[in-house]
């Protein structure tokens, strides 16, 4: 009777296992199709705005700036950005002989890019410059596994993967010749981006030491394509220096003026620049010719700060080159240097009516006189040149105003920004946070300058 109830049992066991083999054998596909579905999601194409050609930082800065970064602040790329890092690596630079930026051996571009953001995983096709979204899901995790942790692939703004494929070649130059161009052409395109991005304002860090195929699974690229590098791209990370960290003993708050144009100011650059002076406890109080506060408009906060008002109610408002609307509190001749920290010329079109004005020159020489900080971007860096007290300065601009700034006694250097004491220069939008950090920075030490001089 024991036997034949064990045999029962093990006749019950075995159709179980049979009819669970056969649930799976049918449903495992089905939800691995649905994981993959889900991975790759409808196909979705962003069409990249066009690049800029015409670059604010030359060759040889860019050169002596580059350095690989361990760490990155934690800010994303817009597409902006990512569309001009994208270019500088595999972007059509002749649209009638389909010419790229990086060389090719007989042009057959065996490289490929893909783009690992928070976003998810993209694919670049630079005869559209455009990209290909491939999966909605963050795997910047599992690339830095994949790379063993090396380099800070997990927590960058994007990771760039160069691609290539060796078949390609192999069918011109044979297997040998195939890899060691396909290999070259990998280091070419890395160069061009790392470039791209110290010119940016932005830091990189190349990742190489990887097992492929590991790069290949998490990312489902195509069997002909090799992974041959990662870039991890992002914005610096800033690490304040210990006594610039600690709180004083005594608390208090630090005010900033930023001179805005009464018309075409920059915008990008005025967002930027009042969101990290809020970060760093710094009031920001906009002064220009005119007031730009209308009754009856909403004002509009970017993090807490006033950055704009109401574009619907446009009397006594100053548009900015893109359209945006900013309100100011205070005029020129309402203006005491003496009750704030720091004055801050902000960058834009409009500066051109600010470039002679004998009250925006006395409020730069002002601050100066009066050892405040002073900080100028773009073309407002001239304003500070003309005022004369860039001499003797390490002083960035617009290459444009390169020669202007050296006749006013400036060490013209070129670099995106430029500290120098109380004086800080920044070349163009691009690096507006990098600058207002630097501001930051400047109006710290600069109080703690003044507190060991009255301590004496």
């Amino acid at each position: 009777m024991r036997l034949n109830g064990d045999s029962k049992i093990r006749n019950g066991l075995l159709s179980a296992g049979c009819c669970l083999a056969v649930l799976l054998a049918i449903t495992l596909p089905a939800f691995g199709e649905a994981i993959r579905r889900n991975r790759l999601g409808e196909e979705k194409i962003i069409q990249l705005p066009e690049p800029n050609k015409s670059g604010v930082v030359d060759v040889e800065t860019a050169i002596n700036t580059r350095r690989s970064a361990q760490q990155f602040a934690d800010k994303p790329l817009n597409y902006t950005q990512i569309g001009q890092l994208l270019w500088a690596g595999q972007g059509i630079t002749d649209k009638q002989q389909g010419l790229r930026a990086a060389h090719s051996a007989d042009a057959l571009y065996p490289i490929e890019l893909y783009l690992a953001t928070h976003e998810g995983l993209f694919a670049y096709n630079p005869e559209g410059h455009s990209l290909k979204q491939i999966s909605t899901l963050d795997l910047r995790k599992q690339l830095s596994v994949a790379v063993s942790g090396q380099g800070p692939v997990e927590n960058t703004a994007c990771n760039i993967i160069i691609a290539g494929s060796i078949r390609k070649a192999t069918t011109k130059y044979g297997n040998y010749k195939a890899q060691r161009f396909v290999l070259l052409e990998a280091g070419y395109v890395a160069e061009n981006i790392q470039l791209q991005a110290v010119s940016m304002g932005l830091t990189s860090s190349p990742v190489g030491s990887f097992e492929p195929r590991n790069i290949t699974r998490i990312c489902e690229l195509p069997g002909e394509l090799e992974p041959l590098l990662i870039v991890c791209v992002g914005y610096p990370f800033v690490q304040q220096k210990a006594q610039e960290q600690a709180p004083s003993a005594v608390q208090t708050t630090k005010r900033a003026v930023v001179i805005v144009t009464a018309a075409q100011y920059a915008e990008a650059e005025l967002i930027d620049i009042l969101r990290v002076l809020k970060e760093g406890n710094i009031t920001p109080v906009i002064v220009s010719s005119k007031i730009w506060t209308p009754q009856g408009t909403n004002v509009v906060y970017s993090n807490g700060v006033p950055a704009a008002v109401d574009v619907n109610s446009k009397t006594g408002t100053s548009q900015g080159t893109f359209g945006g609307i900013a309100a100011s509190e205070i005029t020129f001749d309402k203006l005491r240097v003496e009750d704030f920290d720091a004055v801050i010329f902000m960058g834009g079109l409009g500066n051109v009516d600010y470039f002679n004005n004998p009250a925006v020159l006395g409020i730069a020489r002002e601050t100066y006189a009066k050892n405040k900080v002073i900080a100028a971007i773009s073309n407002a860096t001239t304003i500070l040149a003309d005022a004369g007290v860039l001499r003797g300065i390490r002083a960035t601009g617009l290459p444009q105003h390169r020669e202007q700034m050296k006749k006013a006694g400036a060490q013209y250097t070129g670099s995106p920004v430029e500290r120098d004491g109380p004086i800080v220069t920044a070349n163009d939008s691009l690096v507006a946070v990098q600058f207002a950090r630097a501001i930051v920075v400047a109006i710290k030490a600069n109080q703690l300058k003044f507190d060991k001089t009255s301590a004496k």
